[in-house]
C-alpha cells in the first residue's frame, strides 16, 4: 500500500520553511523523499565572533587567488555534494538553483590558477544567510571562502549567519550553538530587516575583507 504523497516543494515553500527556522536534507543523493530537519540546538557563526588564526590571516593577505560571487553557483552545488556521504539529491539541487536564479541564494567561491578550488553557497532571507555547504580542493580555501562571506554580511549589515549545525572546522572558526527558541529570536528579528548581499565593492583587497572580520589571533 503506497503512502501519502509528499507535497511538492517549491522555492516559495523552501523560502517560507527557512522563514520559519528549518531545513531540508534527503538521506543521500539517490533518495526520492526530502525531509525537513529542525535542531534543538542550531549552529550559528556569530558576525562580530569570526577566529582566524594569524597564519590563516597571513595566508589570505599573500596567497594568490581570486573571489568571485555568484559565477558558478551550479559548480559550487556539486562539489559539494561530490562526496561519499551527502544530503543534496537531483530534487534539493534544483530547488536551490532555482533559488539561485531567484536571487535568493549565492556563491562565494575560490579561484586559483582559472580553477575552482574552494567555496561555499547558501539562502539569503532578510538580515540572514543560510550557509549550506562549503568544499575545499586546496588547503583552508572553504576557509577563504568563509572569510570572504563573514565581510560581505558585514559590509551589507546581515546580522545572522545560519551554520545549521557545528562540526570542529566551523567551531575553530568561531561558530556556537545555540538553543532552538533562541534561534528563532534571532532568526524573526534578522528576515524583516533589509540587507544587501552586494553592498561590498567587488575590488575589496584580501586586508580590507580581514579588517571587517574580527579577532585575528
Amino acid at each position: 500500500m503506497r503512502g501519502p504523497e509528499q507535497p511538492e516543494i517549491t522555492p516559495d515553500l523552501l523560502l517560507r520553511a527557512y522563514a520559519a527556522g528549518i531545513f531540508p536534507m534527503a538521506e543521500s543523493d539517490g533518495a526520492r523523499e526530502i525531509f525537513w530537519v529542525d535542531p534543538e540546538r542550531r549552529g550559528i557563526l556569530p558576525l562580530d565572533g569570526m577566529h582566524i588564526s594569524r597564519r590563516l590571516a597571513r595566508s589570505f593577505r599573500t596567497r594568490p587567488f581570486e573571489i568571485r560571487i555568484d559565477s558558478a553557483f551550479a559548480e559550487v552545488l556539486d562539489a559539494c555534494a561530490a562526496r561519499p556521504e551527502t544530503w543534496i539529491n537531483p530534487q534539493i539541487r534544483a530547488l536551490y538553483i532555482a533559488l539561485f536564479r531567484l536571487g535568493q541564494a549565492h556563491s562565494v567561491e575560490i579561484w586559483e590558477d582559472g580553477a575552482l578550488a574552494g567555496g561555499l553557497y547558501g539562502v539569503n532571507l532578510g538580515a540572514a544567510f543560510f550557509g549550506e555547504s562549503m568544499f575545499s580542493r586546496s588547503r583552508d580555501t572553504s576557509k577563504f571562502a568563509l572569510i570572504a562571506l563573514v565581510a560581505r554580511l558585514r559590509a551589507g549589515g546581515f546580522r545572522l549567519l545560519d551554520t545549521q549545525f557545528v562540526t570542529d572546522h566551523l567551531a575553530s572558526l568561531g561558530a556556537i550553538e545555540i538553543p532552538r527558541a533562541d534561534y528563532r529570536r534571532r532568526l524573526a528579528a534578522a528576515i524583516v530587516r533589509p540587507a544587501e548581499f552586494r553592498r561590498l565593492p567587488p575590488d575589496a583587497t584580501p586586508q580590507e575583507l580581514l579588517q571587517l572580520c574580527t579577532q585575528i589571533s
